[in-house]
């Protein structure tokens, strides 16, 4: 018997190899089935699409805060076309770009491609592409193109939806759909409005490259705007060529011939898209602007994703703000040509509340935002920004604290600083110094504090002060007024900065919502903010008492800035002139900041008369906010110690004594406060005490005039020409109003127990005495005013350097 080798195989091989595939086909299995239950679970939850939808034009709609819809982007006319008049070129463009297994797409969707894509999109940790024409087509009708919200969710949605739609509509029909929903920019959407915006004429009769062109807008409409970017739209337009004879729809001469066709070949002169005849949008427009471009930052196309935006906008103001400087029933205006640019902001959370770009505006789509777009001198306004704050701040200085008002030198220069009267005033306390707006005073604060501290204050409140710029720019430096309204805010509310914001919410048309607020960011002491607060309640008190409101808990600033003698010099016209005219004012719940002036700022000027236009815009607006929320005074923080002062411009303070009639109410940073003898003892004895320094009036020695009128026929009484800048010669000045030919002598009023005779004005030349004289306790000297009207001064730049800022007006 031969012996023959045992088979020495292993019998358990096959079952072994037969149970490894039983379990990875159970666990394959058990892995489609979960995917099926989670498909099915999110397709019976993805949104309805119908075929309205599908041949609407894609749009958001803007609501305000109160739901009330602004506008709808995307409403202006759309060409419709039905697919058969859309020329087979351009049908096969489309295609080839887009999807070119169009046609082949039983189920609308490539599983092929989600393969692909899907590995792609693992090793690379992202959620896109792989979508066919049909699911573009959804995307475009419900869905947001924002990659946030490329979840798994929304694309099992999506495939589930596009399948829906290839059942129940025609491959022409589809393209049909896409064609006229494809946004190409310019606020055109549609590709036969697109044919008649861009060449003037429809489709059938447009050539290769052109038909190349509007087929391939859509990918990334502005991006490949022919206006805009020429170099970037030729390439894209040359990509869908290619794809053209790469699916066999032209021949390659054809090719060549549209690939060496200039992108400008029967390209129409570009054109602005006219608004449509919604009010509400007319109005809202420029804040509207803003709005569209804060959603592009966060990631969405407002026009191509169907979203529902909120904004901060409370569109009553908006509106009563639009009418107040687009009408004469408020305030005059000097001509239709005077221009405004306004903004509030609630100093709460940063919430833009209204904004306007400007008067008298054109009928034009997201025109010139002077709110934001046009940063020019903010003159006085800055003082508390860049020069009281930081000295509160920083020295921690009281409102008592004595400065002197006399000639000053820029270092390192000849140019000399002068008030907007050519006169120096002598020693003052901090708070007349601002209320008064002195500009000698601001100057050597901020000297004091030190530029580089002073700069660091001012970014924390959203100002950036140029690494070029010297002292001057305490008395004024080129802001927007939505900067100077954030700024304000914030020593409105204690001492946080809130980034503005447009947006709160957006909704995508598949039900997902995102919420957006204002992080705030501490950016000064409470104390800094409280006691800035007290001392601009002085302003429209006594300074700018056109821009009071009567019973209102409000803090205010004004601000000009002059013409210097170069821009004199090219135009005598604008001698006497204000180039710029701002106000800044707040409440508790608004903070408003308001610039006028012209668009070309050297060949006109405002007028002495037409200064005050901006604080009495502000008093009709606050006018009407004040009604909308409680009217609450500001509450003195613990950080605060707030004592009586014995007048007299003792260089220290001296606490008063009970009996005293002669005291100012100041405020002091608690730890540098003066001792107080008397502290315990009661005030209330005392037959001449003031009221509280919320309450703190500053005698003002602005020049007065007799001819006041009501705000109807714009009074010149108190009228400020902020003081700024600098060495191109422009100026900034606190102007007052002119004096008419009859002499007027005004009674002050109580200065906190220092009684001072008002100012006489006599003779054509407006020169004004100030007879100072305390019953008791200290005396304030009168002032002799210079005859002849207001000169400009020069300012200047510091430190080490000669440079200075310009007023270009920009």
């Amino acid at each position: 018997m031969s012996n023959t080798p045992k088979d020495r195989r292993n019998p358990k091989t096959p079952s072994t190899f037969r149970n490894v595939m039983k379990w990875l086909g159970a666990i394959l299995g058990i892995l489609v089935g979960i995917f099926l239950i989670i498909f099915v679970y999110y397709a019976l939850r993805a949104p309805t699409v119908s075929q309205e939808n599908l041949q609407s034009g894609g749009s958001s709609t803007i609501v305000d805060t109160t739901g009330k819809t602004i506008a709808s982007l995307g409403d202006n006319k759309r060409n419709y076309v039905t697919i058969d008049k859309v020329p087979q070129q351009m049908q096969d463009a489309v295609v080839s770009i887009e999807d070119k297994n169009f046609y082949n797409e039983p189920l609308g969707i490539d599983p092929v491609r989600i393969i692909k894509s899907a590995y792609t999109n693992v090793t690379r940790g992202t959620l896109q592409g792989g979508s066919t024409l049909t699911q573009q087509l959804i995307k475009l009708t419900v869905f947001s193109t924002d990659s946030k919200d490329q979840t798994f969710k929304r694309k099992m949605q999506e495939a589930w939806l596009a399948m829906k739609v290839s059942q129940q509509f025609s491959k022409q029909q589809i393209l049909e759909f896409y064609i006229n929903k494809v946004y190409l920019n310019n606020g055109i959407y549609g590709a036969e409005t697109g044919a008649k915006y861009y060449y003037g004429k429809t489709l059938k009769h447009l050539s290769l490259p052109q038909m190349a062109l509007i087929a391939g807008l859509p990918n990334a409409p502005s991006n490949y705007d022919p206006y805009t970017h020429p170099e970037a739209a030729k390439e894209r337009r040359d990509t869908v060529i290619s794809a053209m004879y790469n699916n066999n729809k032209i021949t390659k001469s054809e090719a060549t011939e549209a690939i060496n066709t200039p992108i400008t070949d029967g390209l129409q002169p570009y054109k602005k898209v006219s608004n449509s005849s919604n009010t509400r949008r007319v109005i809202a427009d420029p804040y509207i602007k803003e709005a569209i471009t804060e959603v592009k930052k966060k990631g969405f196309d407002p026009y191509r994703d169907n979203l529902k935006i909120t904004v901060n906008m409370d569109y009553d103001a908006q509106k009563k703000l639009y009418n107040i400087v687009n009408s004469s029933n408020y305030v005059q205006f000097q001509d239709s040509k005077m221009q405004v640019g306004a903004s509030i902001v609630d100093p709460n959370n940063g919430k833009v509340i209204a904004m306007i770009g400007g008067r008298n505006l054109e009928n034009i789509q997201f025109g010139l935002n002077r709110a934001v777009q046009t940063t020019r001198s903010n003159g006085s306004t800055m003082k508390p920004i860049l020069d009281y704050g930081p000295a509160f701040e920083y020295l921690n200085w009281s409102t008592y604290h004595q400065l002197e008002d006399s000639e000053y030198t820029y270092p390192g220069t000849d140019i000399v600083l002068k008030d907007w009267d050519e006169q120096y005033e002598g020693q003052m306390s901090l708070r007349q110094a601002l209320v008064n707006s002195r500009n000698v005073p601001a100057i050597r604060t901020l000297s004091a504090v030190g530029f580089s501290k002073a700069k660091k204050f001012a970014s924390n409140l959203g100002i950036k002060i140029g690494s070029d710029q010297g002292l001057s720019a305490g008395i004024g430096s080129d802001v927007s007024s939505l900067q100077n309204a954030a700024a304000y805010a914030t020593f409105s509310n204690g001492g946080t900065y809130y980034k503005p914001t447009y947006v709160s919410k957006i909704e995508t048309a598949d039900g997902i919502t995102h919420s957006y607020h204002s992080k705030g960011k501490r950016a000064m002491k409470d104390s800094t903010a409280y006691m800035i607060t007290d001392v601009l309640k002085g302003v429209p008190k006594t300074y700018a008492t056109y821009a009071n409101i009567s019973g209102l808990h409000q803090a205010g600033k004004t601000g000009t800035t002059n013409y210097g003698d170069e821009a004199i010099a090219s135009n005598s016209a604008l001698s006497g002139k204000a180039k710029d005219a701002w106000y800044a004012g707040y409440t508790k719940n608004y903070s408003m900041s308001i610039w006028t002036g012209y668009d070309s700022p050297n060949s006109e000027g405002i007028t002495e008369s037409y200064q005050n236009v901006a604080g009495k815009i502000y008093k009709a607006e606050m006018s009407y906010l004040k009604n909308k929320k409680s009217n609450s005074d500001w509450k003195k923080p613990s950080s605060v110690v707030s004592l009586r002062i014995k007048t007299g411009g003792s260089e220290t303070p001296i606490v008063a004594s009970p009996s005293s009639s002669s005291y100012t109410k100041e405020l002091f940073v608690k730890g540098y406060a003066p001792n107080n003898p008397y502290k315990g003892q009661s005030y209330s004895s005392s037959s001449n005490s003031t009221s509280e320094s919320s309450d703190n009036d500053v005698t003002t020695n602005r020049r007065t005039t007799d001819n006041e009128t009501s705000d109807s026929n714009n009074s010149t009484d108190n009228t400020e020409n902020g003081n700024t800048n600098t060495g191109d010669g422009t100026t900034s000045s606190e102007n007052n109003s002119n004096n008419n030919n009859s002499g007027s002598t005004n009674n002050g009023g109580n200065n906190n127990g220092n009684t001072n005779t008002g100012n006489t004005n006599t003779g054509d030349n407006g020169g004004s005495t100030n007879n100072g004289g305390g019953t008791t306790g200290g005396t304030d000297t009168g002032n002799t005013g210079n005859t002849g009207g207001n000169s400009s001064t020069q300012g200047g730049s510091t430190g080490s350097t000669t440079q200075s800022s310009t007023n270009t007006g920009n």
